[in-house]
Formats: C-alpha cells, structure tokens, sequence
C-alpha cells in the first residue's frame, strides 16, 4: 500500500492555474498533490551573444525553491553565494526538456526564458517544473502569435515528466517524498505527447534493478504522461 492510498499506476491530482502573472508573457501555478510551483516565460528580444545573427532563437530556463518550500527552512542560494549543483542540473534539464520541442529556427533572433520557483515541494519538483514550464512557454508562444511577432507556432508538441519507482518492491508512478525517500529506485521520464524520450534518470537507490523492472516503470510513466498532457491541454486551450 502507498503512503497516499494511490494504485501503483495513479498519478496525483493535477492542476494547473494559468494567468497568475500580471506581467509575464505566460504563466501558471501547477499542482501535483502537494507539490506546487510556479513557472513564468520572459520573452526577450534578443538572443545569447553566441547565437547572435545566426537565425535562430533560444529556449532556457532557471529553477529555484523558496526557503519553507519544505518541512525544514533552507536558507536562500543567493545568500549561500550562488547555485549548488543540484540546482543547476535541474535547471538545465528544464531547458533541454523544453527546447526538444521547439523549433529554434522558427522562433527567431528571441529568447524566451522559464522560471521555475517551487512553493512547496513533496517528491517530483523537476518534472513538474518541466510539465508547467510547457504551459508556460505555450502561452507565451499563444502571446506572441496573438500580437503578430510569430506567424508559425514553434512547438512541435507537448512536452511532460513524471517519476516512477520501487517503493517496496512494486512499480507505482508519481512519487511523493515519503515514497521518493525510501524507493528502492527511482526515475525520472520526460517524454512528449508522441510518445518520444526526451530524457530518462534513472537510480538504483539500494540493489540493481533488472530490466523488467525498467519496462514497469516506463510503462507506468507512458500511461501518467499521456494523464499529464490532457491537463496541459485543457490548460492552454
């Protein structure tokens, strides 16, 4: 039995609350259980010095948690003199996740920046990160056509991410901290709506898993991102 009382295969409930910034481009407030965090796009005229003249836009994305976003506070990084690595990794795999599924060439000499603060966190803050980051950058995509700065819509489909691991020995999807702490293994699946990977972190947290184990658990994530998708839809319709 789960901690929450969720079949194996049962993701947390989701929502996703859009226009919760006055001033960003594209915003919205996602919810996975108890995991909440909010994800803003910045759309920017200009592109990194590297990619200056070369045609093409760009897609990043920065990724932080408030000091009480847990049961214990944690102080600010910024106050901590800069970013440690977990941090930066994250926030890497937000923008690596998102720019799969844009078309830099059609979006133009722009940038267009996610920002993904955690409110609070209980298991699966990057992969909701990344499922509201899409949402994000589709309304500001949504915004920019709407204002004529775009004549083609760059992204090609959506992108999500959801956990998936042994807790106890059985596949369950969409872990909650209390099952992300004690899981034999655990892995992260950032997949599009097609059905194509973007990416996949998986870890075995006490002995090797097999190979069989690996096909539960991606049968588990297909099924929660096919669930995740639906809720970005209805979000950005």
């Amino acid at each position: 039995m789960r901690p929450s009382n969720r079949s194996p295969q049962q993701i947390r409930a989701v929502t996703i609350e859009t226009g919760i910034s006055k001033y960003a481009e594209g915003s919205c407030l996602i919810k996975c259980g108890d995991t909440h965090v909010v994800c803003t796009a910045t759309v920017e005229d200009r592109t990194p010095p590297w990619l200056k003249g070369k045609g093409q836009g760009w897609v990043t994305a920065e990724y932080g948690m408030l000091p009480r976003a847990t049961n214990t506070r944690t102080d600010r990084e910024a106050a901590k003199g800069g970013q440690n690595g977990r941090t930066q990794e994250i926030q890497r795999l937000i923008g690596r996740s998102l720019r799969a599924v844009t078309d830099l060439k059609a979006l133009g000499e722009m940038q267009i920046r996610i920002d993904c603060d955690v409110l609070q966190a209980d298991g699966g803050t990057r992969c909701a990160s990344i499922t509201g980051g899409y949402v994000a950058l589709a309304l500001a995509v949504k915004h920019l056509m709407r204002i004529g700065a775009l004549t083609k819509n760059p992204l090609r489909e959506n992108v999500a991410a959801v956990s998936c691991g042994l807790y106890n020995g059985a596949a369950v999807v969409d872990l909650d901290y209390a099952e992300d702490s004690t899981a034999q293994a655990d892995a992260n699946f950032v997949m599009t709506a097609g059905g194509g990977l973007v990416e996949i972190q998986a870890t075995a947290e006490q002995e090797p898993f097999t190979s069989a184990q690996f096909d539960e658990l991606m049968a588990l994530a297909k099924q929660g991102i096919v669930q995740l998708v639906e809720a970005q839809n209805k979000a950005i319709a």
